[in-house]
């Protein structure tokens, strides 16, 4: 089982969050704003279910076994 947990670099992180709040908590990365694009995005979370290692497409979060 995958969880989600935050990029462990505190630059890349912080970055990143400020960028989700400058764009009203939705990933600064996708072109458009709906409820599929607010940060945790969906495309992540299926990546959860689906068992997909690896990072958010902004790289804020990492899915990792635990």
């Amino acid at each position: 089982m995958l969880k989600a947990i935050r990029n462990p670099d505190p630059k890349k992180y912080e970055e990143v969050t400020e960028s989700v709040k400058k764009n009203e908590g939705y990933c600064p990365c996708m072109v458009f704003k709906n409820e599929d694009t607010k940060c945790m995005c969906k495309e992540f979370r299926d990546a959860l279910l689906a068992e997909k290692e690896g990072e958010c497409r902004c790289g804020r979060f990492l899915a990792v076994k635990g």
